[in-house]
């Protein structure tokens, strides 16, 4: 190719890696709102999008998760997007790296789940329980979300009704949720020997069932986001490199 060829694909490119990066940029701004918004007032959160929330996202706190990945991409997304239109090779690298280090984390995430199915839930399991323990009956907006994945879902905890032994609910009521006995409008307390009965099973299976049904939506998705990842790891390369010819 000749000079002018050369120069005009990278402009091209160029354009192409810096609108990319501005959209997701924004895109991490909107996260990141939506993530404080959620911390700030889930309620009102929850009152508008509570009926299209799944039993996974119910499970776990949206604010945070929301607010981590949010703040990401701002980071990738200001990198690229500031190092392509400055031509900064360090900005360039920052955001190779970035972006390398997360599609390993991936990665590994991705072995570990597939590979290591039951070290995976023991180690969500170990994460979940304390917290349910904990902020179960404090917190009103986690207790709203645990108590509408466990009406809709009709299960009790993350693995079973023993999740809250010990738990701040429990010493506040003597008694465990309502949904861990099956009891709908009823009044009557759920007892250890009721629930012990009942056997409602916990919420963690219901979620691997979910799971497991969208495998595939799931795994294409990811593909899908480990192919832009690599795209743009190649993309901000070329560019490092095109800057030593100029």
């Amino acid at each position: 190719l000749s000079s002018g060829a050369k120069m005009g694909c990278f402009t091209f490119i160029k354009v192409m890696m810096i609108l990319f990066n501005l959209a997701i940029f924004l895109s991490g701004g909107t996260l990141l709102g939506v993530g404080i918004w959620v911390k700030v007032d889930g309620q009102s959160f929850m009152d508008i999008f509570g009926t299209l929330s799944s039993s996974v996202l119910q499970v776990v706190n949206v604010s945070y998760v929301l607010i981590v990945i949010g703040a990401i991409l701002l980071v990738i997304g200001f990198l690229g997007c500031y190092g392509a239109q400055r031509e900064s090779k360090c900005l360039l690298m920052m955001f190779f790296s970035v972006v390398l280090i997360i599609f390993i984390a991936e990665v590994a995430v991705a072995v570990v789940a597939l590979v290591y199915t039951t070290l995976a839930e023991s180690l969500l399991s170990a994460v979940v329980t304390p917290v349910l323990k904990e902020q179960y009956g404090k917190d009103q907006t986690f207790t709203t979300i645990w108590n509408t994945t466990m009406t809709k879902v009709h299960c009790c905890g993350l693995n079973n009704y023993t999740d809250f032994n010990d738990s701040f609910w429990y010493k506040q009521h003597g008694s465990y949720p309502h949904q861990c006995c099956n009891f709908i409008n009823s009044t009557e307390p759920c007892t250890v020997t009721l629930a012990a009965q009942k056997n409602v099973t916990g919420c963690f299976d219901q979620i691997l069932e979910e799971i497991r049904t969208n495998a595939g939506v799931a795994g294409g998705v990811a593909a899908g986001i480990a192919a832009l990842e690599i795209a743009a790891m190649a993309v901000s390369m070329y560019l490092y490199c095109r800057l030593d010819e100029k």
